[in-house]
């Protein structure tokens, strides 16, 4: 199945829209599920990721409106992986490895997807994958001035492929990394 994870879009405070580019490759009918990091912020936004795939979850961010029904936190099961998805905002210090590493086991999660940085960044440890799909609007952040990115995940039984999409000077590059899940995380 192939997931769409996104996050940290923050339009129309921090960002107008999605790069062009995007929007051409995020085509109806190809992609299975999205999974959101939040800070969707706006309707419109939300409504478009639907039409892209109407399996559309996601978690709530610290932008989001507080009155959101959205959870702070969420597992879905993909066969034989269980991925989790938080913003981010709840690790401290901000996207640091020890504590996303806490954050997996607490959840008991083989992959962990957070956001909050607005920076891809994709890692494996004890047996775990994490992975932060940056901002796919390049929203302003304080800390740095992201390319924006987003993943897509390529998952078949205990194996998660992810393909990083990157727009840089109106060009967008792809990246390959691989997965595989042992017998047990941690192992």
């Amino acid at each position: 199945m192939l997931v769409l994870v996104i996050g940290d879009l923050h339009i129309p405070n921090r960002a107008h829209d999605l790069p062009p580019k995007f929007k051409k490759l995020l085509v109806p009918g190809k992609i299975g599920q999205i999974l959101s990091t939040g800070n969707i912020t706006d309707r419109e936004t939300w409504e478009y990721l639907r039409s892209v795939a109407p399996d559309l979850r996601g978690v709530r961010g610290d932008w989001d409106e507080p009155s959101s029904s959205l959870p702070p936190s969420m597992v879905v099961q993909h066969g034989p992986l269980r991925i989790g998805v938080i913003h981010g905002h709840q690790v401290v210090p901000l996207g640091d490895a020890e504590m996303l590493g806490a954050t997996a086991r607490k959840m008991d999660v083989d992959v962990l997807i957070s956001g909050g940085t607005h920076r891809f960044e994709a890692f494996e440890a004890q047996g775990r994958f994490f992975l932060n799909p940056g901002s796919a609007t390049g929203a302003f952040s304080p800390l740095w001035t992201p390319a924006p990115p987003f993943a897509l995940l390529d998952i078949q039984g205990n194996v998660v492929v992810t393909y990083v999409y990157q727009e840089k000077r109106g060009d967008v590059s792809v990246e390959k990394l691989e997965f595989r899940r042992a017998t047990a995380p941690g192992v």
